[in-house]
């Protein structure tokens, strides 16, 4: 089985950028997305990937992915996904030997800024780099698969204000 311990958090600052890499450019769609499970399509610049995800909340889910064409995603995005596609450009930063992905989002999210970190057990520490703010791990609202149907465009500014 394949396990994914991922936590979630805001930023406080921009500072990260300073040792960020060029960064991936990501469009992705939901061909499936329920209580249970969501299953998404992902093009990074010229790779494609299938992905198949537990939905429970907090900072551990089954993930499974598989590499598809890049046509066949292509296609699968455009025919068969729900109409709002995530898009983002996620950048690496090392911070301790840690890798934290930061994604800037686009589109219908454009103004969302969330760095994860995926960890080899649920109690591993970390260092926190200074630019990280507060956890939201266990937030649904900040997960890919919600901003599909409410997308951040649409949250309140207390929503915003709240993390």
């Amino acid at each position: 089985m394949a396990i994914e311990i991922e936590r979630k958090f805001l930023l406080l600052d921009d500072s990260w950028r300073e040792t960020a890499d060029c960064g991936t450019r990501m469009r992705q769609g939901y061909l499936s997305n329920s209580d249970k499970s969501s299953i998404r399509v992902r093009i990074s610049d010229d790779t494609a990937n299938l992905n198949i995800k537990s939905a429970e909340p907090g900072c551990v889910r089954r993930e499974y992915e598989y590499p598809i064409s890049l046509a066949d995603a292509e296609e699968l995005l455009a025919d068969l996904c729900h109409d709002v596609l995530v898009e983002k450009v996620r950048y690496k930063v090392d911070f301790s030997g840690f890798i934290w992905e930061i994604d800037v989002f686009s589109g219908a999210n454009q103004g969302l800024v969330v760095a994860e970190i995926e960890l080899d057990e649920l109690a591993q520490q970390f260092p926190r780099p200074p630019w990280l703010g507060r956890e939201v791990s266990d937030k649904i609202r900040y997960y890919n698969s919600h901003l599909i149907s409410y997308p951040y465009c649409q949250w309140s500014s207390s929503e915003k204000l709240q993390g």
